[in-house]
């Protein structure tokens, strides 16, 4: 207890396929911008107890979340590190220059999770390295993101080692339900990006979700959170707001029943915001930005 905040310090782990331990809650750092505030997100989050941070190079705040962790106090080892590959750096040099240069950002000589961001172009290569790091103790777990059943089963099968975790978005009103098959019959992990969401309106109003919430005396996204952590899934709710980190922290005193849950999966809508199958995804995401701008 530091005031009236209670610190969360208990928070479940699971293993990972490669019998790495992750906390399947954590605080993700998507568009919080690199002037201050990421720094401060990060710390605030590690002071109410969580252990687990999600960044990335095309995030652009991995200085200032290294550097949170790094004056929280809290041991290295104590705190799970992920961040992710770009695509301006997949091939298996151009991996081997990027993952140095997450490192070098981060402020350490090893993450905990490392992940290709993007499924698109020379993922094979990108890959390659990042089982050298891996081996060389520079990342503990590798992983990839946005992944479809199309783009698994044309990248995946050439892997050498399988993923320990597929970060997809998911949320109650999308369940990713073919992919999750794929996955759990091949062990891995799902992660979960916008958990909340990303803001959705009408999910975080939804009349089904109220009806949960009101009987639990809890809000709408605090249920949405615990649904998805019975659904094995991994997630890292964001905020840059201390009493909304705190509330989306507060869902290990409640679960929902076997009919609440069989509820909560009649929301799917079988469509998410973002589809990595569609036709230029690559091409605009390649275009967006670049991650060697500030290097």
């Amino acid at each position: 207890m530091r005031g009236n905040v209670i610190i969360v310090t208990d928070v479940k782990t699971v293993k990972l396929n490669d019998g790495v331990e992750i906390p399947v809650f954590g605080f993700g750092t998507f568009q919080i911008p690199a002037d201050g505030s990421t720094y401060k997100a990060v710390r605030e989050a590690l002071d109410l107890g969580i252990r687990h941070i999600d960044t990335a190079a095309a995030y652009f705040n991995e200085r200032e979340a290294g550097k949170a962790i790094r004056e929280s106090g809290i041991p290295r080892e104590q705190v799970f590190l992920t961040s992710k590959l770009w695509l301006q750096d997949y091939g298996y040099e151009a991996a081997k220059k990027g993952i140095e240069t997450s490192l070098r950002k981060l402020g350490f000589d090893y993450m905990d999770l490392y992940l290709i961001h993007q499924p698109y172009g020379d993922v094979p290569g990108a890959w390659k390295a990042m089982e050298e790091a891996k081996a060389a103790g520079k990342i503990r777990s590798i992983g990839v993101s946005n992944m479809t059943p199309k783009i698994w089963n044309s990248f995946v099968p050439q892997f050498s080692a399988m993923p320990s975790v597929n970060q997809v978005e998911f949320n109650p009103y999308y369940q990713q339900k073919e992919i999750r098959k794929i996955m759990r019959d091949a062990g891995v992990r799902l992660e979960s990006w916008g958990p909340l969401g990303q803001g959705n309106k009408e999910m975080l109003a939804d009349p089904a979700i109220a009806e949960i919430a009101k009987a639990h005396g809890k809000d709408i996204g605090q249920v949405i959170l615990r649904f998805e952590l019975q659904e094995g899934a991994i997630v890292f709710p964001k905020s840059t707001r201390p009493e909304r980190i705190k509330s989306n922290m507060d869902v290990f005193d409640f679960e929902l029943t076997a009919e609440e849950m069989n509820a909560m999966r009649a929301l799917d809508t079988g469509a998410g915001r973002h589809n990595p199958d569609a036709p230029g995804v690559a091409e605009f995401l390649m275009s967006a930005f670049d991650v060697h701008a500030n290097n």
